[in-house]
């Protein structure tokens, strides 16, 4: 029988513990980095110059943070209520349809900063009607939302592929896109902002919806510690047993998670679509609900623990472009197994240290305290 591990603190639960799991995930990546005959020191220097030394990269670096932490609270919501929601690419998919349809009806009616909260219900909706049936099956007929939502991918795939070749498709072009949004549609900038801040975002697509993703977050928050709903989320999540004793409706509660799961998921499409592209095109997610996965895990589902995950996975992205073209001998593949080694390291390992932890925590203690006097206090 395997010994449970000690209660720790929640700042090395969740800060200390994550943090070094980051640092052997790096340690083992500089290995890798060696082995192929360059400096780990000098990959690490370009990989951050290339995320954070420029005011573009920088601005695409938060770009992707975007993305991942709405993706990354997506996959948190469902994990606080036990369920594994892996169908965020297809949720985001389906939510770019949500976007797409408030941008190409009411972008020339509309300006932007009201479109832009009808494009949030739109996505979220969308969204979330995605991830309605996954979370009945699971709920009503025992069907493991795991499979669900990866089948629902595949759908939501084969769906866009129709309508962007099909009925969406401006007459004249071949190309599986819609037509570009009017200006109504398209989401400004936050190149102005930093200007004023002395800071050039260069040509980087970094928009408003880094905001609408920090709002999420503190709504997430808000939601899961300071809810009945919150409150009920977690029980399930802990104890199904113990919630249906309480007289929790069980299936209300999964079909919940999931609508809420997916229309956070839906939400992403803001960024890319409606903030970057100016019009719906073929696989926009580019593999974000996948990281939303990695970034829920190393952020230990709460939103303090996401953003910065999902920061380090856009460094990871933009910085490991940058890496791939100023150190040719490490291609995009070699950045993938970094980020695989991270995924690795704080998700299938993230308790590899803990024991470790737990016995330096607890000499700490013992030296800082004095040991506790045998059968009462000492004469």
């Amino acid at each position: 029988m395997s010994r449970p591990y000690a209660k720790l603190p929640a700042w090395i639960d969740h800060g200390v513990i994550p943090l070094l799991n980051v640092v052997v995930a790096f340690v083992v990546a500089g290995l890798v980095v060696l082995a192929v005959g360059e400096s780990p020191v000098e990959a690490a220097r370009l990989m951050l110059r290339g995320a954070f030394g420029y005011g573009e990269g920088f601005g695409f670096t938060l770009f992707y943070t975007t993305n991942f932490i709405l993706t990354g609270l997506a996959v948190a919501v469902a994990f606080h209520g036990g369920l594994f929601n892996i169908g965020g690419e297809g949720q985001a998919y389906v939510g770019g349809l949500g976007v797409a349809f408030v941008a190409l009806n009411l972008g020339s009616v509309l300006p932007w900063w009201l479109n832009l909260p009808l494009a949030v219900v739109a996505a979220f909706a969308m969204g979330a009607a995605w991830a309605f049936l996954p979370g009945y099956l699971q709920a009503r007929r025992g069907s493991h939302v795991v499979i669900t939502t990866i089948m629902f991918n595949f759908i939501a795939s084969a769906l866009m592929v129709y309508l962007l070749v099909g009925p969406l498709r401006p007459i004249g072009t071949m190309q599986p896109e819609t037509r570009q949004f009017d200006a109504g549609g398209q989401l400004p900038k936050l190149g102005a902002l930093f200007d004023a801040l002395g800071f050039d975002l260069g040509g980087a697509p970094l928009n408003v919806t880094f905001f609408v993703a920090l709002v999420a977050a503190a709504a997430v928050w808000v939601l899961i510690w300071r809810t009945r709903l919150g409150y009920e989320i977690r029980t399930l999540g802990f104890s199904p047993s113990a919630a249906r004793y309480a007289g929790m409706k069980e299936t209300r509660l999964v079909v919940t998670i999931m609508l809420i799961s997916g229309g956070l998921a839906g939400l992403m499409a803001l960024n890319s679509v409606m903030g970057d592209q100016y019009r719906l095109q073929l696989n926009f997610p580019a593999g974000a609900g996948f990281v939303g996965i990695a970034v829920a895990l190393m952020g230990r589902g709460h939103p303090a623990g996401i953003i910065p995950a999902a920061l380090l996975f856009g460094t990871l992205y933009q910085g490991g472009a940058e890496l791939a073209f100023d150190m040719p001998t490490i291609s995009r593949d070699m950045i993938v197994i970094i980020q695989g080694l991270v995924i690795l390291f704080a998700g299938a390992l993230e308790n590899m240290l803990r024991p470790g932890v737990g016995v330096m925590y607890g000499f700490l203690r013992l030296r800082e305290t004095g040991p506790k006097p045998v059968g009462g206090e000492a004469r």
